[in-house]
């Protein structure tokens, strides 16, 4: 399952797993929101190389415009994943608070 909705204009949250399938979907809605992003990725309990792949992508279009993708709540799982694959050096993130 995954979900993925925008409550305020320029923030997006997603949920659930973010893998191959479902890579299409969050490609084409992140497509639809303007100017700089914040994902709140609080509810994501899996990301795959496609999906990682998606967020490349709109960081990518985003810095040739000035702009910026930032994560933020990010849960220590897939703050292991941006760190293996290097994302953590491209994307503005912010851990999840610990409780």
């Amino acid at each position: 399952m995954f979900e993925i909705e925008s409550p305020v204009a320029g923030h997006v949250l997603m949920r659930g797993r973010l893998d191959a399938v479902q890579a299409p979907k969050a490609e084409a809605f992140l497509d639809a929101v303007k100017g700089e992003i914040v994902i709140d990725l609080s509810g994501l309990e899996y990301i795959s190389s496609a999906g990682l792949g998606v967020l490349l992508r709109k960081h990518k279009q985003l810095s040739t415009k000035g702009g910026a993708l930032q994560v933020v709540k990010v849960t220590p799982h897939i703050s292991d994943i941006f760190k293996y694959s290097g994302f953590d050096r491209l994307f503005k993130i912010e851990k999840a608070s610990q409780q």
